[in-house]
């Protein structure tokens, strides 16, 4: 994407503008058949299918049964499709009753942002800045991130920012699940192991030496795998385990809040 997005004369983004409905939509020419809906729900699926390099202009008009130059009577760029499509993809349930607790329910709105992010990985290689956070799903989002909050004693930034470091902590769990179905399993042998002993040694990595030979660290054909793990695509402890110690230290935070007032 590049960094400076077409904006409409308030200075709105224009992508901003057409995903809550104020940009005006054509009433003329032959593509009165398209809207921006179809136009990123085609989009969508195909980067669903083939990955995110395969959306182009006219794979995605070629989809619609329209030539590229209709398509831009409602998309100004390949940027601006990739902006709406990056909302749309994230779009989160409509109705979510969150649990009593603030823990429980940062669980699960963070569940909610996860399973958005497993259902179109893709959205993980689009950045996510300024413009995005102002998109209809980023706030609603954010929305029901603050409710989840609603019981923490923290200032009203803190809680941005908590919204942040968790959204984060998400993205990455989900971006390493990724990487890791991609990359398929890596057994090695006892012979690869040994050799990786003779460089990785306890005087060199006192710390990391015992982990790896236990089998925490990489997985070997001879221990059959990392103890305690599921499949090597899965990252479920490392995610709960995040989110455990992000809940903690805010508890921690929370209660050091109320001391001091």
């Amino acid at each position: 994407m590049q960094n400076m997005a077409e904006t409409t004369d308030t200075g709105l983004p224009r992508a901003v503008a057409i995903a809550w409905g104020m940009h005006e939509v054509p009433q003329r020419g032959p593509s009165r058949g398209l809207s921006h809906e179809r136009i990123v729900e085609a989009a969508i699926k195909i980067a669903d299918v083939e990955g995110l390099a395969a959306v182009t202009m006219q794979a995605v008009a070629r989809s619609l049964g329209f030539t590229t130059m209709s398509l831009y009577r409602y998309v100004s760029s390949k940027d601006e499709l990739l902006r709406l499509m990056q909302d749309a993809a994230l779009a989160g349930p409509e109705k979510l009753k969150l649990p009593g607790t603030w823990q429980e329910a940062l669980r699960a709105w963070a569940a909610t942002v996860r399973a958005a992010y497993r259902a179109h990985p893709w959205v993980l290689e689009l950045p996510r800045g300024q413009i995005a956070v102002l998109m209809p799903n980023s706030v609603r989002a954010a929305e029901l991130g603050l409710a989840a909050l609603q019981s923490l004693d923290l200032r009203d930034d803190e809680k941005i920012g908590v919204i942040l470091v968790v959204s984060q902590h998400v993205a990455s769990s989900v971006e390493l699940e990724q990487n890791l179905r991609e990359e398929g399993e890596v057994a090695i042998g006892a012979e690869g192991i040994d050799m990786l002993g003779e460089v990785i040694t306890a005087q060199r990595f006192p710390h990391l030496k015992p982990l790896m030979e236990a089998g925490y660290y990489v997985a070997s054909e001879d221990r059959g795998g990392s103890q305690g793990r599921a499949e090597p695509d899965s990252v479920d402890a490392e995610y709960d385990f995040g989110l455990d110690l992000i809940i903690s230290g805010l508890e921690v935070l929370e209660q050091r809040s109320a001391r001091t007032t």
